[in-house]
């Protein structure tokens, strides 16, 4: 039968040591105390040698260097795994410490980050405010579908009476994992076909106006339905960067601008300029008859020269970022459902930084 394994004291090991070191027999002290004779055998030695029974006072030489180099290997190993952090915030370090607390020591990995042992530990507990701020955060990011940033969801809280720094937004969203579209879209520039028209650039990038409908801008870009490129133009007001008229289509032709004029909601004969590039979309027959019709002067950028048309370029940035990119749609008649309620969306509820944090409809009701 297996000896059940017992746990003997300094004292009481000492005392043995003494009784044996008194005279008294060893084969009686194994006897009347139930020890095995390697184990008392172990105790006289230590006895004799160290004074101490632990383990590490009784180690040779040769084992104490092992034993110092084991350590110093761990020590190294440990520095390798978490040498990243050592730059890094006090967040990031205390999880780095707490995925590697299996391997490692907590202390020793404290001190190689230089961080205090007791903000491992330490979790803070959230309160209401912090709750309801957070819940906040996240609906006005979700309503946004995805597109605001700390600083427009900062102009968002204001509304309800919050008042949260930027900082704490970010470091909120962060927690949320809730990532801006802005954040992982990049778009490249695309070359389009041009006349050489001598028409006059009359906009001449003073792109602030003081009337609604003074100068409407547009241009073209395109989307993905089914794998292949349908097209979209936009008419966008310069006053308040509203988006008055909009179409898309299979193709790339007037008939998408002049679809466009279509649409446009208010009164057309107010337009006094229209400005667009040099392709062979906006200067032609069919759009010549339009502004000639409604009086409205036509205005080109030089060609090869976005900067002329400046506000449609970030228009069509935000619109590609917001509504086209990496998205597939599954038909033409999805494409026009989504456009719509985007365009609504777009000119009712996204809030602009260059209106002031109004919607394009808020500014324009504000003027009147």
């Amino acid at each position: 039968m297996r000896r059940e394994r017992r746990i003997f004291t300094t004292a009481f090991k000492k005392q043995m040591v003494d009784l044996y070191h008194g005279g008294k027999p060893r084969a009686d002290i194994i006897r009347e105390y139930d020890l095995t004779p390697s184990a008392f055998a172990k105790w006289i030695r230590q006895s004799e040698s160290t004074g101490s029974f632990k383990e590490k006072d009784n180690l040779s030489i040769e084992q104490k260097e092992l034993a110092k180099l084991r350590k110093r290997n761990k020590q190294l190993e440990m520095e390798n795994d978490i040498f990243k952090a050592s730059g890094a915030d006090n967040g990031t370090k205390i999880k780095v410490i707490l995925a590697n607390k299996h391997k490692y020591s907590i202390s020793a990995m404290c001190r190689f980050l230089n961080i205090a042992r007791s903000s491992v530990y330490y979790h803070p507990v959230k309160r209401d405010e912090d709750i309801e701020i957070s819940n906040n955060i996240k609906n006005i990011f979700q309503q946004s579908r995805n597109n605001y940033g700390a600083r427009k969801i900062k102009i968002e809280l204001s509304k309800i009476d919050l008042v949260v720094s930027r900082r704490r937004i970010r470091r909120i969203m962060n927690e949320l994992g809730l990532v801006s579209n802005y954040m992982v879209k990049q778009y490249k520039v695309t070359k389009t076909t041009c006349n050489n028209d001598l028409i006059d650039n009359v906009v001449n990038r003073e792109f602030d106006r003081e009337k609604s409908l003074d100068v409407v801008v547009s241009d073209l870009t395109y989307v993905n339905v089914l794998g292949k490129w349908n097209y979209v133009c936009l008419l966008i007001g310069l006053y308040n960067r509203e988006i008055i008229g909009y179409s898309c289509g299979k193709h790339k032709t007037a008939d998408l601008v002049k679809k466009a004029f279509t649409t446009v909601n208010r009164d057309i004969n107010a337009i006094k300029i229209f400005h667009s590039d040099k392709g062979s979309e906006f200067k032609n027959k069919i759009i010549d008859e339009i502004l000639t019709v409604f009086n409205i002067e036509r205005s080109l950028s030089a060609k090869g020269c976005p900067y002329d048309n400046a506000v449609a370029e970030a228009t069509y940035k935000v619109f590609k970022t917001e509504f086209a990119f990496n998205r597939v749609f599954n038909s033409f008649e999805e494409l026009e459902l989504e456009l719509f309620d985007y365009i609504n969306w777009f000119n009712n509820i996204r809030i602009h930084g260059s209106l002031n944090y109004m919607t394009p409809v808020e500014y324009r009701q504000m003027s009147l």
